[in-house]
C-alpha cells in the first residue's frame, strides 16, 4: 500500500509491537513505583509491645493470699464469711489473674503464662467450692487438686531460678503452702491448715515485693531487685546490642 505521496506506509505489525513495548515499560515503572511506596510505608511502622502483666498478676495474687490466710488462720470462720471469701476469689482475684495470663501469652512468655494460668483457674476453683459449700471444712477432691498443684509448681520454680530468683522463691513457698493445705484437706491435723495460713502471709509479702520491683523496672528501664539472670536480665537491658533505650521492641521474657 502506498501513501498519497507515493511512499510506502509502515507495516501494521511494527506499529503494534512498538505500542506493546511502550505499554509494558510503563507498567513495569508503575509496579516499581508501587513497591517503593510500600517499602517506605513499611519503614514507618513501629512495634508497641504489651505492658508487663506481672504486676497486675502479683498484686491480685497478694489480695487472694489475704483471703486464704484469713480462712487458714481462723479469721474467717463463719459460714457467711467463708461464702463471701469464696465469691471474692472467683469474682475479684480470678478475672485479674486471667487478664494477666492472656497478656503473658500474647507477650510470648510461656513459663510465666503457664504459672499465671494455673493460679488463675485455681482461684476460680477454690472460690466456687468455698462459695457453694462453705460449711464443709475438708474435701478430698480439693486436697488432691492442691497436692497436684504443688507438684506442678516444682518444675516451674526450677526454671524460674535460672531467670528470676525472687519469682522462683515465690513458687517454692507457694508449693510448700499448697502442700500443707492439701494435707489438711486430706485429713491431716488442724495445725497444717494454720501453717498454710502463715505461708499465705509470707506469699503476700513476696507478691507485693515482686510486683513493686517489676513496676520499678518499667519506670527506670533496668533490672531491679527481682534477681534477673541470663535472658531475663537481657530482656530489660537498655544497652543490649541493637536495642535503643527509647525504642519499643519485643521481649523474650517479661
Amino acid at each position: 500500500m502506498h501513501s498519497m505521496c507515493g511512499e510506502p506506509t509502515p507495516p501494521v505489525p511494527d506499529a503494534v509491537a512498538r505500542h506493546y513495548v511502550a505499554w509494558l515499560t510503563s507498567s513495569l515503572r508503575e509496579a516499581d513505583s508501587g513497591e517503593a511506596r510500600h517499602e517506605n510505608i513499611g519503614t514507618r511502622v513501629s512495634l508497641r509491645p504489651y505492658a508487663n502483666p506481672l504486676p497486675l498478676g502479683f498484686f491480685s495474687f497478694a489480695v487472694g493470699m489475704v483471703l486464704l490466710a484469713g480462712t487458714g488462720l481462723g479469721w474467717l470462720s463463719t459460714v457467711a464469711d467463708l461464702r463471701t471469701a469464696g465469691i471474692l476469689m472467683a469474682t475479684f482475684v480470678f478475672p485479674l489473674e486471667l487478664i494477666a495470663t492472656v497478656f503473658a501469652l500474647l507477650s510470648r512468655d510461656t513459663p510465666t503464662a503457664a504459672a499465671l494460668g494455673l493460679y488463675s483457674t485455681l482461684w476460680l476453683a477454690l472460690g466456687l467450692v468455698t462459695a457453694m459449700d462453705p460449711a464443709s471444712q475438708i474435701s478430698r477432691p480439693v486436697g488432691l487438686l492442691l497436692g497436684a498443684f504443688a507438684v506442678v509448681l516444682v518444675p516451674l520454680a526450677v526454671l524460674a531460678a535460672f531467670g528470676k530468683v525472687l519469682i522462683s522463691v515465690m513458687l517454692v513457698v507457694s508449693a510448700i503452702r499448697a502442700g500443707f493445705a492439701a494435707a489438711y484437706q486430706l485429713g491431716a491435723p488442724h495445725w497444717t491448715d494454720r501453717v498454710s495460713g502463715i505461708g499465705a502471709l509470707v506469699l503476700l509479702a513476696l507478691a507485693c515485693c515482686a510486683g513493686t520491683t517489676l513496676l520499678v523496672e518499667d519506670l527506670r528501664g533496668g533490672a531491679a531487685l527481682v534477681g534477673r539472670r541470663g535472658m531475663a536480665a537481657e530482656a530489660v537491658r537498655t544497652d543490649a546490642p541493637g536495642k535503643h533505650p527509647d525504642e519499643p521492641g519485643v521481649r523474650q521474657q517479661l
